[in-house]
């Protein structure tokens, strides 16, 4: 009687090795295929052009955080807390990388999810309690996700100007036609609301 052996059919190594890194690429594509937004957190101060922070006291500054390319607003807030240290941010030989900032600075903190490095434009305007006075001053730059801009002073924009209140002649006074001189008198602060001093706020000559 005719004896039958049984085959064994072998696969080639060669194909089975494609196999496996093909199912290993399809299995490490799902993982890194999709970004995962990192938080980030940006700390942004608005500093008054020879003068200090910007703060609660003069009703704060508004703050808006966009993508520069596309304006979409990723966070938005107003400055908060005080004007910070005098000696520490008006001192004559204070340096271009010296800190200015001290505890309870006025500041705005947002946290953005970030899933890959977004060109940011922070915009700053007021102060926001003396309107008439209110400028606007904004700044781009680069943000990596993870990165946080919270060392230091921040994110620091400077807001020029100066806060005029006039006080003589009052609103809606009319004239008489032969008037030839007015006095006017008015109240001239800094942007963070401190009185311009000699040697003090407001008049650095360097």
């Amino acid at each position: 009687m005719p004896s039958f052996m049984p085959t064994l059919t072998r696969i080639p190594t060669l194909p089975r090795l494609a196999l496996a890194a093909s199912l290993a690429a399809v299995s490490l594509t799902g993982f890194t295929g999709t970004a995962f937004a990192e938080p980030t957190e940006i700390t942004v101060r608005v500093l008054g052009k020879d003068s200090k922070f910007v703060g609660t006291s003069m009703g704060g500054a508004r703050v808006i955080l966009r993508d520069a390319e596309t304006g979409e607003i990723l966070a938005k807030g107003v400055t908060a807390g005080s004007t910070g240290d005098t000696e520490k941010i008006m001192h004559e030989d204070r340096g271009a990388r010296a800190v200015l900032s001290s505890k309870g600075a006025a500041q705005f903190t947002a946290t953005l999810d970030l899933d890959a490095p977004r060109l940011i434009e922070a915009e700053a305007y007021g102060p926001l309690a003396q309107a008439q006075a209110a400028n606007r001053v904004s700044a781009t730059q680069w943000v990596v996700p993870g990165a946080h801009i919270t060392g230091g002073d921040g994110w620091v924009l400077e807001l020029p100007g100066y806060v005029v209140d006039v006080l003589d002649p009052p609103a809606h006074v009319k004239l008489p036609p032969d008037t030839t001189n007015v006095d006017l008198r008015a109240n001239v602060a800094l942007m963070c609301g401190c009185p311009i001093t000699p040697g003090g706020c407001g008049m650095r000559t360097s």
